[in-house]
């Protein structure tokens, strides 16, 4: 299934896609009486999407499909959800990229850092550039959003607990980072710093995850790109390994990781794309020049 949060009657609420559309959840439970929650977070939680999907893979796609959609051009999108538990970011997980940054890729142990929820931003939401730093980049990522509570979950099992995939876009203050490693966390974590999209799809939709490109975008230019096969810890193995770590929630994410961050700048427009999923947009804005 494809599912997006978009705004009506503002709320944010969730829907399906179809070719003609996107279908609310509240119309579908209204149609075929079920009682689905209306919300992506809520569907997450509550372990409604897996059922969902199994509803739809049974016939119930041919049902949503002739339901009445609101086209796609005319829906306002807002983040897929906005209070997760957790966001979890992977650092360095392109050897790519780590050149970038005169690092060296990670061995052992994936470079990591969370996030707060308040960093998170939707499509065409603004990147604010904080009064704190003056270099600062942004990167597109392919995300994973955890769909079961989970602890040492066997590497051959990880989709079991996976709700589905995303893009996400991840910024960095620069500068701060490069006074000392240990403001990681401050550099990461400033409002907007998370572009999150609108669209969630289903494992069970994608051939083949590591098979997809992962890009960074800038002003419309592809600035870098990369095969999710090429990461030095594939996302598989960081479902896995980090559930030994800490127990994964429903509605986690998981930001796998960039080819290459872009320095990015007031009036510019940071892109993250994955092969399949639309693309997610932000406008960037320095607040020194507002």
């Amino acid at each position: 299934m494809r599912f997006s949060t978009i705004r009506c009657a503002g709320k944010e609420v969730a829907s399906v896609a179809t070719p003609k559309g996107l279908v609310l959840i509240e119309t579908i439970n209204s149609e075929v009486k079920k009682d689905w929650p209306t919300d992506m977070q809520t569907l997450i939680q509550s372990g409604g999407i897996f059922t969902m999907n199994q509803w739809y893979r049974s016939g119930g796609k041919a049902k949503v499909e002739r339901m009445e959609a609101i086209p796609f051009d005319t829906a306002e999108y807002a983040p897929l959800i906005r209070k997760p538990a957790k966001i979890f970011g992977i650092g360095l997980n392109y050897a790519d990229h780590a050149k970038d940054l005169n690092e060296q890729t990670p061995t052992g142990f994936p470079g990591s850092f969370f996030k707060p929820y308040t960093t998170i931003i939707g499509p065409g939401d603004a990147v604010n550039l904080p009064l704190l730093a003056d270099v600062c980049d942004g990167e597109g990522e392919l995300a994973i959003i955890m769909g079961k509570e989970g602890k040492n979950i066997p590497a051959e099992n990880w989709l079991d607990y996976v709700a589905g995939f995303t893009v996400s876009t991840d910024m960095t203050s620069l500068d701060i980072l490069k006074q000392n490693t240990r403001f990681l966390t401050i550099s990461k974590s400033f409002d907007t710093f998370f572009g999150l999209s609108h669209q969630l799809i289903t494992p069970d939709e994608i051939e083949n995850i590591m098979e997809l490109k992962v890009r960074t975008v800038i002003n419309g230019e592809v600035f870098a790109e990369n095969f999710v096969k090429n990461m030095t810890f594939s996302p598989q193995f960081l479902v896995s390994f980090l559930s030994q770590i800490m127990t994964w929630l429903p509605g986690d994410i998981i930001s796998t990781g960039t080819p290459r961050g872009v320095h990015i700048h007031d009036g510019d427009v940071i892109e993250g794309q994955v092969d399949g999923f639309s693309p997610l947009k932000n406008p960037v804005v320095d607040l020194k020049l507002h």
